[in-house]
């Protein structure tokens, strides 16, 4: 698609150059043909030089303010894109801090859990029933 963009602009790129060129030969050629004294074709051929160096003059210029107009636009935009990519970067930094933190919380609690699981299941496990405790209380104990 980029391919034939670039080709078409090529082409009416190509299509203006041969445009202007062929209506300066035209011009040109007119006024050499063209039955009129030596004084007369001069003035007139001052006068179509004159009327191409303002048109020149004035193309130049407006090719000027849009190149200055693009220029400032994708300065714009450049600016705007960077100060989002900052941003977004500051904020990705900011969640990935947090989610290691929560993670360290985590940790930290699971080490304290297991260690109170291991504390319990080794008290459970040298505890000793009373020899004259009845079901009942054994039960109560869990035993």
């Amino acid at each position: 698609m980029s391919n034939e963009n670039n080709n078409q602009n090529i082409n009416s790129k190509d299509f203006i150059i041969g445009a202007l060129v062929g209506g300066i030969v035209g011009a040109a050629s007119a006024l050499l043909m063209a039955p009129k004294s030596g004084k007369e074709l001069r003035n007139d051929l001052s006068d179509q030089a004159g009327t191409i160096r303002d048109k020149s003059t004035e193309w130049s210029s407006m090719a000027k303010d849009k190149s200055s107009n693009i220029a400032r636009t994708v300065s714009e935009q450049s600016n705007q894109v960077a100060g989002k990519v900052k941003e977004l970067s500051t904020s990705i930094r900011r969640d990935l801090n947090n989610w290691r933190n929560k993670g360290q919380e985590v940790l930290d609690e699971s080490v304290d859990a297991y260690g109170e699981i291991t504390t319990q299941v080794e008290e459970e496990a040298t505890r000793q029933p009373d020899p004259l405790a009845t079901e009942d209380d054994l039960v109560k104990n869990k035993y």
